[in-house]
């Protein structure tokens, strides 16, 4: 939710804010896609939920794409026009937790099945370390 965190630790973040809009928080994200030039931008509504699932907490993000005119399209970007991101975090009951994410992007483009095989085998993992590595390192604010 801390999109300046995120700008620190996401080395793909080219630009990213958030605007209030009729009461939704929406957000315009570009991403560097060195493999997939141009880059890639999105912009969708954000919401968290804060549940109580039998004594446990569990939080969650929900994301979808929107068309906003705030946003125009931007020449030399390709808009993701649908896109779906949905995350939920608990505790383990340990000292960590377990988290859940879903995410569909529809890049509008042909991807290689080798380049697809490699983005599975060394993008994927790189992401989630680097994400653990970002909330282990999140300055507590009290």
């Amino acid at each position: 939710m801390d999109l300046d965190y995120r700008k620190q630790w996401d080395q793909h973040v080219e630009e990213l804010y958030e605007r209030e809009c009729n009461g939704q928080t929406v957000v315009y994200w570009q991403v560097k896609c060195p493999m997939l030039k141009p880059n890639r931008d999105y912009v969708y509504v954000r919401e968290r939920r804060d549940l109580d699932v039998e004594g446990r907490k569990v939080f969650v993000v929900l994301a979808q794409s929107i068309s906003h005119s705030q946003f125009p399209e931007r020449s030399g970007v390709v808009r993701v026009t649908q896109c779906e991101h949905r995350l939920a975090i608990t505790s383990d009951g340990r000292n960590g937790s377990k988290v859940f994410m879903y995410y569909f992007d529809n890049l509008r483009v042909q991807i290689p099945t080798w380049l697809l095989k490699r983005a599975l085998k060394n993008g994927v993992p790189e992401f989630l370390n680097n994400l653990e590595k970002a909330c282990r390192n999140y300055p507590r604010r009290y």
